[in-house]
């Protein structure tokens, strides 16, 4: 049901991104909002996990019900997209709205999950996150449908999955049995968090996966498209890029069963480091024929993000079970704002170097996390 909930719940943020042409496409400003629409739900999801983590809101309270509220408020915000005569700030004001309100949502979720498992946490955030995976390749899948030429329709259809998410969350997964409740606000709470060695050291591996993830994630198709002009071949560039990404999910999916022998921290090191190579060979990458290169490509999606379960795993596990809902939120806000980064840090990049040189910056996360995690 915590599956469920996440993927109709999460497909605010990513099916969003199939209609962001359609929004842009009704202004005509003098600057580019198609940029803006994109960054302002990262801020708001920023923002979010920000005021979550400091007023301690998910250990507080009960997580399913803020789950339920965030849903309800995110597909509300999700349908002020469809207000007549809708001005530029009413539009970016509705992305940071459910940008905001999924961080009542994505890292909550993970909380919900792991105040049911004592024992293979690993495995359950596994699956979690490999729906989520299937989530965000999702949007390139919705451009082939014929229905999705209407992009109203797919604003009401995933506000209405929000709802359907919230409610099943509410009504279907009360608080788990090893939920533990904070009866105060701690303002010092992220301090207080940054001082537990094992936390620090799963939250800057962490770090250093989220540096190469949504960056890989978001100019994947940025890839391909160079592929195919530098070997001069046709690929579906939305197809591959759907099945590229949503191999992910196998991988988690498999990260979180191997972890029940081997420990979290081995699959994240592992998932880690080879994803690092990967960026270092990136260039090379380029002179695969079209299988090689393709299945390259996938290996490399598979690892990107096969670690983040388990990350979200070793942080649950390094603080007291009253702090987990924080703990979550605290890594997640900082994690995202550390993409916005890397990912400017590509589009500074693009047309300054080579688009095959880029991804190798993309090293520099898996580097640090490496660092990190080698004791």
């Amino acid at each position: 049901m915590i599956i469920i909930s996440q993927f109709f719940c999460t497909s605010l943020w990513f099916t969003g991104n199939a209609v962001i042409d359609d929004l842009a496409s009704q202004f005509d400003v003098g600057f580019n909002i198609l940029g803006y629409l994109l960054s302002f739900v990262q801020f708001g999801f920023i923002v979010g996990t920000l005021t979550f983590a400091l007023l301690t809101l998910a250990d507080r309270f009960s997580p399913s019900r803020i789950f339920m509220i965030c849903s309800f408020l995110g597909g509300l915000s999700n349908l002020s997209l469809l207000i007549p005569d809708i001005t530029v700030f009413n539009l970016l004001t509705a992305r940071f709205g459910t940008g905001f309100f999924l961080a009542g949502i994505y890292p909550i979720g993970m909380k919900i999950a792991s105040d049911y498992y004592k024992d293979g946490l690993g495995k359950a955030l596994g699956y979690l996150v490999g729906a989520l995976v299937l989530g965000t390749a999702f949007p390139h899948l919705i451009n082939q449908f014929p229905w999705s030429s209407d992009y109203k329709a797919v604003i009401i259809s995933t506000s209405i999955l929000a709802f359907i998410g919230g409610s099943i969350m509410w009504f279907l997964v009360p608080d788990g049995p090893y939920r533990k409740l904070v009866s105060k606000l701690q303002l010092g709470i992220v301090i207080q968090l940054f001082s537990i060695p094992s936390f620090k050291k799963a939250a800057f591996g962490y770090f250093g996966h989220m540096w190469e993830l949504y960056a890989f994630w978001g100019f994947l198709p940025v890839i391909l498209k160079t592929y195919s002009r530098l070997q001069s071949v046709q690929l579906q560039i939305p197809v591959w890029s759907f099945v590229i990404i949503g191999i992910g999910t196998i991988s988690c999916i498999l990260g979180g069963l191997i972890s029940l022998k081997t420990g979290s921290r081995k699959v994240a090191y592992n998932s880690l480091l080879i994803s690092g190579l990967f960026c270092l060979a990136s260039p090379l990458l380029f002179l695969l024929p079209p299988e090689l290169f393709l299945i390259a490509l996938s290996i490399w999606s598979m690892l990107v993000i096969s670690d983040s379960p388990q990350f979200s795993r070793m942080v649950a596990a390094a603080v007291p079970a009253e702090l987990r809902g924080t703990a979550l939120t605290i890594i997640n806000c900082i994690g995202f704002f550390i993409t916005i980064i890397s990912i400017q840090l590509l589009s500074f990049l693009t047309g300054k170097l080579d688009n095959t040189m880029l991804y190798v910056f993309l090293s520099i996360g898996p580097i640090i996390g490496i660092y990190t995690l080698r004791k």
